[in-house]
């Protein structure tokens, strides 16, 4: 194998300028965008220590390998907010930050759609949209490295369906509304589908849309580390969705008071993926790719959105399959120093998931080189219909599909959150090389949510969605992936 694997595995990001769709001629060529190997020729897969066989836990809640353990953090309705109302359901997209003590601070989504008993309440300071009563938003939570519970408070509220998102270089988490509901006057007051930045501090509050990123089914989010570009993922159907790119107006960069200039929809370029052809015509679809263009990069081209508010046509809706590459379930986002992962969840045959001639997956892993502006599939899950059924296979933790979040650990390899149909598991990946169960869930068959590591590598928070429990595992992380 020619293809030198270190860009791919190095952690938190970069950013190149890109080009236009009609500056194709621009993008480098393959040759230029394909690294040269290692002295002494081709390099092995990387593979990390193989995860022993997972153990069932005897409480019935969460199957890991030996010489792991969990902690509950937060469980729906039953822990507390400081303001005394239930802690919210629907656990999703979460991100851990540091604070210089033994304490990490989580900021997380709760995916709720509507007025909901166990919605998050709308504290005042905090609501964007009042006439939604307790949807979705965000809460935030104090936590030790053994999982204790210092205090849980609300970031934002009066939004819906927080699905992803993405943390931000200088601190803060941006949320994602994975919807596109317009205001109605009796139940929404304002449009719906927006990005919105979340504070951890319990005051600073600045519940407003940044506009700038488009209104659409946002799913998460990445920012680069010259704080130039967003990468955003869109989770839609009929048409399939889109992965997009924001750049900065030149000379601009992103930091803590952007959220300000970012409210102005025609603030910096948002721009819809196109991976290109050995033609140099766009992919339809990426279903038309499979496991074998494993780890070749395809050069890719970047089409400007018309109306990126979708005043009255859905964004992805404004481009013809000839201009653009579409996916169904783009699904989480997570940057490194040289590239962003963006996940495709999966699509099914016989449905409207797939072209017609398209192939279907049980899940697709890609990463954007900023550098050379290539994108490469480096994990694919193939159609398999024992991860269809609902029940566990005969061997279930080599049974995957759906993964659906993503996080860099800080060793460099991936962390997937399965949302499939057969059990669910919290995955390690190495792109380009194998996928391990690190735990199951064996509470339901909720999704796993949110997968995040503390910078200092001891804890993995992770959430079970439903009924919404959010997981503190410790263990020694570093013999199997560092």
């Amino acid at each position: 194998m020619s293809l030198d694997r270190r860009s791919v595995l190095r952690g938190a990001a970069v950013g190149a300028t890109g080009v236009g769709f009609a500056a194709v001629g621009a993008v480098p060529s393959l040759a230029e965008a394909t690294p040269e190997p290692a002295e002494g020729g081709s390099r092995p897969f990387p593979t990390n220590r193989p995860f022993p066989p997972l153990m069932d836990d005897p409480k019935g809640l969460l199957a890991l390998p030996p010489g792991f353990k969990y902690a509950v953090v937060t469980h729906a309705g039953e822990t507390k907010l400081k303001s005394g109302q239930p802690t919210p359901t629907l656990h999703d997209g979460t991100a851990v930050f540091g604070n210089g003590t033994k304490q990490y601070t989580l900021i997380q989504n709760h995916e709720i759609s509507a007025n909901d008993p166990l919605g998050v309440p709308q504290i005042p300071g905090t609501v964007y949209d009042s006439g939604v009563g307790s949807a979705g938003g965000c809460t935030v939570i104090s936590v030790d490295r053994d999982g204790t519970n210092h205090g849980e408070w609300v970031g934002i509220s009066g939004t819906l369906t927080n699905c992803a998102g993405g943390p931000t270089p200088w601190g803060t988490w941006w949320t994602c509304e994975e919807t596109e509901n317009k205001a109605n006057g009796t139940t929404r007051l304002k449009d719906h589908g927006y990005v919105f930045e979340v504070w951890g501090d319990g005051k600073t509050a600045h519940p407003v849309p940044l506009k700038a990123l488009g209104r659409f089914a946002h799913e998460a989010v990445a920012v680069d580390r010259d704080k130039q570009h967003v990468y955003l993922s869109e989770d839609s159907s009929n048409p399939n969705g889109l992965f997009y790119r924001w750049t900065a107006p030149a000379g601009y960069r992103l930091g803590k008071d952007s959220w300000q200039d970012l409210q102005d929809v025609t603030f910096g370029t948002l721009e819809a993926m196109a991976i290109l052809n050995d033609d140099g015509k766009p992919i339809p679809d990426v279903a038309y790719l499979t496991s074998a263009q494993l780890l070749r990069p395809f050069r890719v081209a970047w089409v400007p959105v018309p109306d990126r508010d979708a005043v009255s046509v859905s964004t992805r809706k404004q481009f013809t399959d000839g201009q653009v590459t579409r996916g169904k379930k783009f699904e989480g986002v997570y940057g490194t120093h040289d590239g962003v992962y963006v996940v495709n969840s999966f699509a099914k045959i016989g449905t409207t998931d797939i072209p017609a001639d398209g192939v279907p997956h049980e899940g697709m892993i890609w990463f954007y080189n900023y550098k050379h502006q290539t994108i490469q599939l480096v994990t694919y899950f193939p159609a398999n219909p024992a991860a269809d059924k609902g029940a566990a296979a005969r061997y279930d933790d080599f049974n995957f599909d759906a993964p659906d979040n993503v996080t860099v650990t800080p060793w460099g390899s991936l962390i997937l959150a399965e949302d499939g149909l057969a059990s669910s598991h919290v995955l390690s990946s190495v792109p380009g090389g194998p996928t391990y169960a690190i735990a199951r869930n064996m509470l339901n068959d909720s999704e796993f949510t949110g997968p995040t590591f503390s910078e200092d590598g001891k804890v993995l928070f992770v959430n079970i969605q439903t009924p919404g429990i959010t997981l503190a595992i410790t263990g020694p992380w570093r013999d199997y992936l560092g």
